[in-house]
């Protein structure tokens, strides 16, 4: 069955609307520039932390960039999977915090993409590989070159 045009605008604006926003909030780490990463660490997690807050978001922030890296290029499925449980363990790190409830909820929103993305790009995969499967066989067998 093929994809349908809709669903591959649709995997489209998922896969480049979570890659790079992954990517970017990665990079941002170093700069904060869209905010201050730090606040929204959970006191409970810097507890059990071998090392600081600061130091851990510059840890985070290259792991973001290639789950990004993933999602927009050719591991977009395993790379939307990796997004996805990361975004649910930041949505309960901050539920932990006792605030930032509304972020949360983005991200297990965004977490939900992230699955709806990597189930999409199943299937768009499956309907790519029938289709040249299909053309395959239908097509003629190359000829033999005359021997001159």
């Amino acid at each position: 069955m093929p994809f349908s045009k809709n669903l591959n605008y649709s995997w489209w604006a998922l896969r480049m609307g979570l890659g790079l926003a992954a990517f970017l909030a990665g990079l941002d780490k170093f700069f904060n520039l869209l905010t201050n990463w730090n606040m929204y660490l959970s006191p409970l997690a810097e507890r059990f932390l071998p090392l600081s807050g600061k130091t851990l978001m510059l840890v985070i922030g290259p792991v973001e960039m290639l789950v990004g890296l993933a999602i927009l290029t050719r591991w977009t499925r395993m790379g939307a999977y990796v997004a996805s449980a990361w975004l649910l363990a930041i949505a309960l790190n901050l539920l932990t915090t006792g605030s930032f409830f509304d972020i949360a909820v983005r991200d297990v929103v965004m977490a939900i993409g992230g699955f709806a993305l990597a189930n999409l790009t199943e299937a768009r995969d499956t309907a790519r590989n029938a289709q040249w499967s299909k053309s395959r066989l239908t097509s003629e067998p190359p000829r033999p070159v005359a021997a001159a």
